[in-house]
């Protein structure tokens, strides 16, 4: 990130400098143009002084909406561009851990936010990490966990029921999240929910696993495997449609809480983009995928 600001020192040089060069305004044009020249600079550099680069860091399922809404903003702040980072939460939590540069996290699911929130249960933020404003922490958005099959399936995997009896005959692939990504945790609940032991059907070859949400998409979108458990957004984003959806009692609600970071180099105008972020304006792209607001 490159922002660029005047000292003080530079600007009494520049001031000294415009001041030499009018003094010298009658000894030709020459001298004028040179002065015109400084003023211009020393215009450009304040004027560049005032652009901001916000780096956001969000689940991959995020990645097509925040985007676009990201060209929006810019429309009406031309003054703020953005850095993204789409990646699962469990990766992106780790970076921020390890001090990279974030001024704005969006997480899938809480249990990542809570890690770096020195407010939340000392249960799940065992490491007293304190990344997190509190004060600007927000439950953002909802997302639904749905199954999805390749186009064309013959398998009869109709149903997260028909999904199960499959993984207990152990006669199809099935994709789902990694444990420290969100949407692997709420795949393990929903095989929780049918007494299924994952580690058994993984050591039997019946599963398969992504990084995030988006590999997992993938792998059913190309049809390596039978069935993926992804959410409704990268369904939809995919051109999948989903076969069934996880009822609550499966894998509770699909919460994305967002937060402003401590450390963040922008702070204020991160928190002007995560107040925008929960608009209708804002909204209505994040509807238009599958989300709802919380």
């Amino acid at each position: 990130m490159n922002n660029h600001r005047i000292s003080r020192r530079s600007f009494l040089a520049a001031a000294g400098m415009a001041g030499a060069v009018a003094a010298l305004t009658a000894c030709g044009g020459a001298a004028s143009s040179a002065a015109s020249s400084v003023a211009s600079s020393a215009a450009a550099s304040s004027e560049a002084s005032q652009s901001v680069e916000l780096i956001v860091f969000a689940a991959a399922s995020l990645t097509e909406t925040l985007n676009a809404i990201g060209e929006s903003y810019m429309a009406e702040h031309p003054e703020v561009t953005f850095r993204f980072n789409f990646d699962s939460s469990g990766t992106l939590k780790t970076q921020i851990q390890e001090g990279a540069d974030c001024d704005l996290f969006i997480s899938a699911g809480q249990k990542q936010m809570n890690q770096l929130d020195i407010t939340a249960s000392a249960d799940v933020n065992k490491d007293g990490l304190d990344f997190v404003d509190a004060d600007s922490r927000v439950n953002l958005l909802e997302n639904k966990v749905v199954l999805c099959v390749p186009e064309g399936s013959d398998k009869g995997i109709d149903s997260f029921d028909a999904l199960a009896e499959h993984l207990k005959a152990q006669d199809i692939l099935f994709c789902m999240g990694n444990s420290d990504v969100p949407v692997g945790q709420y795949t393990q609940k929903i095989l929780a929910y049918y007494q299924l032991d994952e580690a058994a059907l993984a050591a039997a070859g019946v599963i398969t696993y992504g990084s995030n949400v988006k590999e997992v998409t993938t792998q059913v979108t190309e049809g390596s495997v039978d069935a993926g458990v992804v959410y409704c957004t990268d369904a939809y984003s995919a051109g999948l449609t989903p076969v069934d959806e996880a009822t609550k009692e499966m894998c509770g609600q699909v919460i994305y809480p967002a937060a402003v970071l401590k450390a963040a180099p922008n702070a204020e105008t991160a928190k002007e983009f995560l107040a925008y972020l929960q608009t209708d304006k804002a909204m209505t792209v994040f509807e238009g995928v599958g989300f709802s607001a919380v």
